[in-house]
């Protein structure tokens, strides 16, 4: 049995959303190498004790590094029984990542807040998650 035959048809639309977060956190990555660049802060150094505008940059890819690994399990989960669901409320999710990354780049930490919608990706592959688990068990 290949994993074709095993996944959803609509999985490939999951694929998609994985390649589109692989997009948007090389953009985020970017960034930071251009600011480090451009402020001068030098590895290892993770942030500046002078240009606050550079720890805005680092912040939203640093924030979006700390979330993505809990992210990527619960997409994969809810995406193993409710695919476009689940690609929908990805697409959300790393959309929401630019928008977060976009308002903390003005250099007013509060405008992060733009990317406020994203938890509803988050917080509703969450759900799914549990309703496959609840599944599994038997619960309904």
């Amino acid at each position: 049995m290949d994993i074709i035959t095993v996944l959803p048809s609509s999985f490939g639309y999951v694929i998609f959303t994985f390649l589109y977060s692989w997009v948007m956190l090389g953009y985020l990555a970017i960034k930071v190498g251009a600011a480090r660049k451009k402020y001068d802060v030098k590895y290892p150094n993770m942030y500046s004790d002078k240009e606050e505008m550079f720890n805005c940059i680092q912040r939203a890819h640093q924030n979006t590094l700390e979330v993505y690994p809990q992210w990527l399990v619960f997409q994969t989960i809810a995406a193993l029984v409710y695919p476009l669901t689940a690609s929908v409320l990805g697409a959300i999710w790393v959309t929401s990542r630019f928008s977060y990354a976009w308002g903390y780049y003005t250099g007013d930490p509060a405008k992060r807040l733009n990317g406020a919608y994203g938890y509803i990706g988050y917080f509703g592959v969450i759900i799914l998650s549990i309703a496959v688990a609840l599944q599994l068990l038997g619960v309904f």
